[in-house]
């Protein structure tokens, strides 16, 4: 573990909080989490009908001998266009298992990541937004977010998420859907103070 140094903004100003995380991040334990997050949200409705289940008539089309034709039973064969279909998909579910301490870790290294490239920032308060979209584009500017990143803003407050629903480089979430997917597909992750101890809390086992 290494202690970094995170930012943190309020309308008094910026200071700084320490916070223990991890040190080495290891790319392949990251693929697996969002490998196993990817798999759990796959609908698996794919679905195909066999040539027991297309709608069409089992009868023989023709004689099996002297047509001089190839011998053909019901014209619901996988060979013919229109046919059943041999071995393909149906309904299935694409989750598995993965332990619980793999996925805490793998959270808990997408983080430091950020951290360790200083793209991570801590929020005691959202000043001034009230639900409204221009409200968070003035608080993004004070705050040196200018849209020209794609940001992960994890927020307690219903009204500071839906300032920032509509903005194409935000992506919003309540501090109980922090992820490591969503982490490493924006640029930058913004925290309030109640989803930084919601985060501290599930690493602490109290998910």
């Amino acid at each position: 573990m290494a202690v970094y140094q995170i930012p943190v903004l309020s309308s008094a100003g910026k200071r700084e909080l320490a916070a223990d995380l991890p040190q080495e991040v290891n790319p392949h334990l990251l693929w697996e989490v969002v490998r196993w997050q990817l798999a759990k949200r796959r609908r698996g409705t794919a679905s195909t009908k066999t040539r027991g289940e297309v709608a069409y008539s089992s009868r023989k089309i023709y004689p099996q001998k002297h047509t001089g034709r190839a011998r053909h039973g019901d014209i619901g064969a996988p060979i013919f266009v229109g046919g059943g279909v041999v071995f393909g998909p149906k309904p299935r579910d694409y989750g598995y298992t993965l332990p619980k301490k793999v996925r805490k870790k793998g959270l808990a290294m997408a983080v430091a990541d950020r951290a360790k490239e200083g793209k991570l920032l801590l929020v005691e308060d959202f000043a001034g937004v009230n639900g409204k979209t221009k409200e968070f584009l003035a608080w993004a500017r004070e705050a040196g977010l200018d849209g020209s990143e794609s940001v992960l803003l994890v927020a307690e407050s219903e009204l500071v998420r839906r300032a920032a629903r509509n903005l194409p480089w935000v992506v919003v979430l309540a501090p109980e859907g922090l992820n490591v997917y969503d982490i490493l597909r924006t640029e930058r992750l913004v925290m309030d103070l109640k989803a930084w101890e919601a985060f501290q809390d599930r690493l602490g086992g109290k998910e």
